[in-house]
């Protein structure tokens, strides 16, 4: 057994260990687009992401690129290791005014996103044989296309038609759905483009010779 392949069966075996015992075969891709939800999801603030922070007339308070760190807590001034990750930026504003209001009198404050990461558990995860296996940052009305544009395609060793969508449900169930990548990317075969939901795991098995 091959590097890369001991490393597919080691993330097959995780995942594997996730979903428990076998399920029935799920839905097929094109159901699953036609039931997809049209609602926007809001974004979560994740480590790493950089925000900017803005009190309304007060910019001796506010800070034009300040970093999520990794334990999910920024800084600005007067406002010291507030919690920002896993909050909206609409939710952190709140709780930064909330702060301020001991020296401000009805503070102002909005933040923006400046560039983004994402909670790690929104992230979507590509394993296996795409040409850069990496985990990217959830965009609403991403699809399986838009994933696979970013990771460049399949290596020539990938089993494109094997490939499936690991999927987490509520009550800590998962779902796996199959998806034939070589024809969505080789054919065009766009019944194939499954819309892609935050934490989904994208598994692209080697071919076998």
């Amino acid at each position: 057994m091959n590097t890369s392949r001991a490393i597919l069966v080691g993330c097959l075996l995780g995942l594997g260990a996730l979903s428990g015992c076998a399920r029935a075969p799920g839905p097929t891709v094109a159901e699953l687009r036609a039931h997809s939800s049209k609602d926007p999801s809001e974004y979560i603030i994740g480590s790493g992401d950089t925000l900017s922070v803005f009190v309304y007339q007060a910019p001796e308070l506010s800070e034009g690129g300040v970093a999520v760190r990794p334990d999910g807590r920024i800084s600005i001034p007067l406002v010291q290791d507030i919690r920002a990750a896993g909050f909206t930026p609409p939710q952190l504003a709140k709780r930064i005014a909330a702060r301020l209001k001991k020296y401000v009198k009805d503070p102002n404050v909005t933040v923006i996103v400046r560039s983004f990461v994402g909670p790690f558990d929104r992230q979507i995860r590509v394993v296996g044989q795409a040409t850069t296996p990496e985990a990217i940052p959830y965009r609403d009305g991403m699809t399986l296309l838009d994933v696979m544009v970013a990771t460049h395609g399949l290596t020539k060793f990938a089993a494109g038609n094997s490939a499936f969508v690991i999927r987490r449900l509520p009550g800590g169930k998962t779902e796996k759905i199959h998806v034939r990548l070589d024809s969505l990317l080789n054919h065009g075969n766009m019944s194939q483009n499954l819309p892609m939901r935050p934490g989904d795991t994208l598994v692209i098995p080697e071919t076998w010779f």
